[in-house]
């Protein structure tokens, strides 16, 4: 069983964000998998179903950004998952828009999402999916960008990423990690 999890904020106030790029994730993969996100529980929102005949739990944590981590460690306790089953998918200033990187490991780097889900489960070893937003423009400072509001032009970039990284997931659960590092870490240039 994989738990996926998907960074955000809030909906109401923060759908059309940068930050928000994991909440769109999830709820693509629970479009097109008919999986329903709608049970609060676990200071989240949860759904249960299956991609690739493998059995998921899509997590939205409700707590907001820097406190992700009480969430996810409240999901994996209750249904006993380990790391290797745990798929975080977030934002990253670091990837242009529309690209997505993946990884087995690693540190948070600046995201308090991560740090924070690193800190409550005490590993950096689990699959995230980085979902690309780019810098900042000159003149505009980091909160500004990754939870202003932005265009319907740049929405369509972002979008594009959000759809590469639902298949890279359906990759990791249907074959594996290495298998989808191998077929997404190549696409566009970062």
């Amino acid at each position: 069983m994989y738990l996926i999890v998907g960074l955000g904020n809030p909906e109401s106030d923060y759908s059309k964000t940068r930050h928000n790029m994991g909440f769109n994730v999830i709820n693509k993969l629970s479009e097109k998998y008919d999986i329903e996100v709608n049970k609060s529980k676990f200071k989240g929102l949860v759904g249960n179903g299956l991609i690739n005949g493998e059995k998921v739990i899509l997590l939205k944590p409700q707590t907001f950004m820097n406190l992700s981590g009480e969430s996810v460690v409240e999901v994996m306790n209750f249904y006993k998952i380990s790391e290797e089953e745990l798929i975080v998918i977030y934002d990253d200033i670091d990837i242009n828009p529309g690209s997505i990187r993946i990884r087995k490991n690693g540190s948070a780097g600046t995201h308090n999402g991560m740090k924070s889900i690193i800190s409550c489960i005490g590993t950096e070893n689990f699959c995230r999916v980085r979902v690309g937003i780019g810098k900042p423009k000159e003149h505009v400072d980091m909160i500004t960008h990754v939870i202003g509001h932005i265009s319907d032009d740049e929405l369509k970039s972002l979008n594009e990423g959000v759809e590469i990284a639902v298949d890279a997931i359906s990759e990791i659960v249907k074959n594996n990690i290495d298998s989808a590092m191998n077929k997404f870490n190549k696409k566009k240039d970062v």
